[in-house]
């Protein structure tokens, strides 16, 4: 077969379409996540001219809903640091797309959005008006559904542009704060040959990445070593490995300790001396220096209070969060930069500084305030095991089923963190701060492509697993032989719903009522025999003394059949 510098010398040119996908590949995108549509022939075209004329492209997908695909590009990146893209159909997709990008947007996760645009021409052009969609689904700014969403949109307006915009497109994307990007394709424009020369060049443009900067570190190094009772806040993990080892050796060395309240990734290994309790209220009740990092809502002001001359450091690729218009948590040294690099830092400095106070007798004192009170979250959830289980005996059983396998649990309104024992950086995911369910099945498909061989876990609410589109779901891990686990913490209501209302109003009338208005989901579906709609292994598990046996032959079926797999937990409303 011809190379691309063999093409390029006889001028050749293929689809827009295809050059696109070209591009795609040539930059490093490994799959496209995609649902067709009547925008799509250009691309479909562009696919099989390509694989007639032998030129790389990247592996195309058929996803058939976008939410799934919007999940699996988010969770491709979790587990390999590559963006991927997403290709939806016109305004209708997009807007499917829409909350996978303000969960993308949320925490950080790059990835390259596109949809199809309308044709503008009801006649005499190739790729112009065929069918009443075409009128249907015109809009005067089909951006806007997802412009508050993404770092940046554009519209592919020429068909020679398209190397430009890719590369463009992944360097916005890829440059922190990371986060998704947006470009609209017009069909006539995809129709229109594009000039080879130039697709398979290496990235013509590269991405920014905050460097720590060395006065902020200094001064925060300064700041901690002075402390008498400083205390870390992590909610989205410590950036890489590297960054997981540099803050967990950091801590070690100078005695701090660590809360992940409501975390989104593993930041410390869950029973480490260091790992504090997920509450903030007796941490900060003490703190005179406080580390937060990468944290969205480190504590809540409405119940948590900084002592006056608290001084608060926030380091992250966006510490200020600028995205978000109101969030005033103070920052009194604020450090942009990609968290490990930030950490690694950090920890070189304070090296250099002597502490202000004994760190041997603050290590011991948290090693064992640290200690009692993870003894008692496991004691309590020992206690949930029954009938009805509760979600810490749920989370405690698989822990241990688990045992030192290599996995990666996600929870979305599922598993809480505090029962099991993670020492994994890739451990642990909680869904996004921004709430957008329906995002721990397909992202746990996206990880589990990226990673054939790893133990994938989703546990997800009832609620959430119907916000995922499931019939969507199973039949994608069914299509791509994709193993998971899938546990359903079953309460046959909103849970997450019920909590905040009676956070709210502890004795209203809501929290009394025999059934809070709103919150059930009675009567629950069968869901065991959605999964078995696409031949996955399914049970149900109401009594707690069963759960570890279910778990162990799920996952027995997994390593034997490497097909997915489906547990249906009851567990207490």
């Amino acid at each position: 077969m011809d190379s691309n510098i063999e093409r390029q010398a006889r001028g050749e040119t293929m689809t827009a379409g295809g050059a696109l996908l070209a591009r795609l590949k040539a930059i490093g995108i490994d799959y496209i996540f995609a649902n067709s549509g009547t925008d799509f022939p250009p691309i479909i075209e562009g696919l099989a001219e390509a694989d007639a004329k032998g030129i790389p492209l990247p592996e195309a997908i058929v996803i058939p809903h976008e939410s799934a695909a919007m999940g699996m590009a988010h969770g491709y990146y979790l587990a390999t640091g590559r963006p991927q893209a997403v290709m939806a159909h016109t305004n209708v997709g997009l807007a499917n797309c829409a909350i996978g990008a303000i969960n993308a947007a949320t925490e950080h996760i790059p990835l390259l959005l596109f949809s199809g645009k309308t044709p503008a021409s009801e006649m005499g052009h190739l790729g112009s008006r065929t069918v009443p969609i075409g009128w249907g689904q015109e809009m005067r700014d089909q951006a806007a559904l997802v412009r508050e969403a993404v770092k940046w949109d554009d519209e592919l307006r020429f068909p020679e542009h398209v190397p430009q915009m890719v590369d463009r497109a992944h360097a916005i994307a890829m440059s922190t704060p990371r986060g998704p990007v947006y470009m609209s394709l017009p069909r006539e424009v995809l129709c229109q040959p594009c000039p080879t020369e130039g697709l398979g060049a290496s990235l013509q443009m590269e991405a920014f990445i905050h460097a720590p900067d060395p006065r902020a570190i200094e001064e925060a190094a300064r700041l901690l070593a002075c402390a008498r009772q400083p205390v870390i806040f992590a909610q989205r993990g410590a950036g890489s490995k590297h960054g997981f080892a540099a803050l967990r050796a950091l801590v070690e060395e100078w005695a701090i300790p660590v809360c992940q309240y409501w975390a989104v990734q593993l930041a410390l290994p869950s029973d480490h001396p260091m790992a504090a309790q997920a509450d903030p209220e007796p941490l900060l009740a003490q703190a005179d220096v406080v580390l937060v990092i990468d944290a969205l809502a480190p504590w809540s002001p409405d119940i948590h209070s900084l002592n006056d001359g608290c001084k608060v450091i926030q380091l992250g690729q966006d510490p200020l969060f600028q995205r978000f218009p109101v969030r005033y948590f103070p920052s009194h040294v604020t450090i942009a930069c990609d968290v490990a690099d930030g950490l690694a830092a950090l920890r070189a400095a304070m090296s250099r500084l002597s502490p202000a106070t004994d760190i041997e007798r603050r290590s011991a004192t948290l090693t064992k305030r640290n200690g009692e009170a993870r003894a008692a979250v496991l004691a309590r959830a020992e206690t949930g095991c029954a009938e009805p289980m509760t979600k810490e005996w749920v989370s405690l059983a698989l822990s241990k089923t688990i045992g030192g396998r290599p996995a990666t649990v996600l929870s979305e309104l599922g598993c809480p963190l505090a029962p099991m024992q993670i020492a994994d950086h890739r451990g642990w995911y909680q869904e996004p701060h921004s709430g957008g369910l329906g995002w721990a099945f397909p992202a746990a498909l996206g990880m589990q492509l990226a990673d054939r061989d790893r133990l994938v876990v989703a546990t997800m609410g009832d609620g959430s697993y119907i916000f995922s589109n499931p019939v969507a779901c199973h039949q994608i891990a069914e299509a791509l032989a994709l193993p998971i686990l899938l546990i359903i913490v079953n309460n046959a209501e909103w849970g997450a719903v019920r909590q905040s209302v009676v956070g709210i109003y502890p004795d209203g009338y809501a929290a009394k009522a025999n059934r809070m208005p709103l919150t059930s989901l009675s009567p629950i579906p069968d869901f065991t025999k959605i999964a078995q709609a696409s031949r996955a292994y399914a049970e149900r598990v109401e009594r707690g003394g069963d759960l570890e046996a279910a778990l162990a032959g799920a996952i027995r079926h997994i390593d034997e059949n490497r097909s997915m797999a489906l547990l249906d937990v009851r567990v207490r409303a």
